[in-house]
């Protein structure tokens, strides 16, 4: 069944965006991808009657998600820590541990300061548990970055540009640190910039 888009007139003022419902979306599943809880998304949108039945181009508010400020940072890691991690804005635990290669208990169980593991927000700094990494760290990253990238095996500086979405020379810009970028090791860690 299709219809024509629902769209909201207005959208509540503190709003991060619009999202254009896509085939297998559901209320559920796009609370979850932009981090706020479904009961404040099914709040936003007064005009989708049953939030159990939406369609695609159904057109939605999606509420702002309120950070802690400042970001929560670690007084200190525990021995034996990898690095200090920065949140990006897909992140979640569970991505975090499969980058690095860690179980996701021993991340929790190392970032004490992250009262509910289930919400990070970007900027919060995590330790990540394990052995110092053998790639190329940048010494500062340029304003305005989405936050630093530890690179994967068989990552490229355009796979990792497409999966952040910004431009490859945008990418390679922010990385002076790596000289060749189509050279990328496992555990180089990238800048990546809005």
């Amino acid at each position: 069944m299709t219809t024509k888009g629902r769209v909201p007139s207005t959208c509540p003022h503190n709003f991060q965006g619009r999202y254009t419902v896509q085939r297998g979306d559901t209320m559920f599943l796009i609370a979850k991808r932009f981090r706020v809880s479904l009961q404040s998304l099914i709040n936003a949108n007064p005009h989708i009657a049953n939030p159990n039945a939406i369609f695609p181009g159904d057109v939605l508010c999606v509420p702002k998600v309120t950070p802690p400020h400042p970001p929560r940072v670690p007084t200190d890691c525990p021995p034996g820590f990898k690095r200090r991690y920065t949140v990006t804005s897909s992140d979640t635990m569970f991505l975090i541990a499969k980058r690095f290669g860690v179980s996701l208990q021993a991340l929790i169980n190392a970032n004490p300061h992250i009262p509910n593991p289930n919400v990070i927000f970007p900027g919060d700094v995590l330790c990540v548990p394990g052995k110092e990494p053998s790639g190329r760290i940048p010494q500062t990253c340029p304003p305005n970055f989405q936050g630093r990238y530890t690179v994967r095996t068989g990552e490229t500086m355009f796979l990792i540009a497409q999966k952040f979405g910004v431009s490859l020379q945008a990418l390679i810009n922010a990385n002076p640190h790596i000289p060749n970028p189509n050279q990328l090791v496992p555990g180089d860690v990238l800048c990546v910039p809005e």
